[in-house]
């Protein structure tokens, strides 16, 4: 698990787009589709990239090669970079501690697991 966030961390620094923005202030960046949040009473940003692998055609499995997808979170003064899980249903992100879903995107659901699971109210700024 190690190893594969290693890979997706390099990958996402790798996007020059995308590395300039994470590497912005939190107000300078741009406002993602359903966002800006505050969760927990705090901002929250969220940067969606499709990755190589969820190219339009390709199925959410293919030869075992899970989906390609990220989401990097930036909250609280920490980045995080958070891999589309496959489970079935609406896509959901998780690095085994994190977790994040933007089913409802007024309402994303923003998880943390450290001994128990800790939920985090998370609401679109108006």
């Amino acid at each position: 698990m190690a190893a594969l966030l290693a890979l997706i961390t390099a990958l996402l620094l790798g996007l020059t787009p995308l590395a300039a923005q994470a590497a912005m202030p939190l107000a300078s960046l741009p406002a993602p589709e359903g966002g800006p949040y505050r969760c927990d009473g705090e901002p929250l940003v969220a940067l969606y990239d499709n990755g190589a692998v969820d190219a339009g055609g390709i199925p959410n499995t293919s030869a075992g090669t899970v989906p390609g997808a990220v989401v990097v979170l930036q909250w609280r003064d920490q980045t995080l970079a958070l891999p589309r899980t496959n489970n079935a249903g609406p896509p959901s992100y998780s690095d085994g501690r994190w977790w994040w879903s933007p089913v409802d995107p007024d309402h994303p659901e923003f998880r943390q697991r450290r001994g128990g699971i800790t939920r985090y109210a998370c609401e679109r700024e108006p």
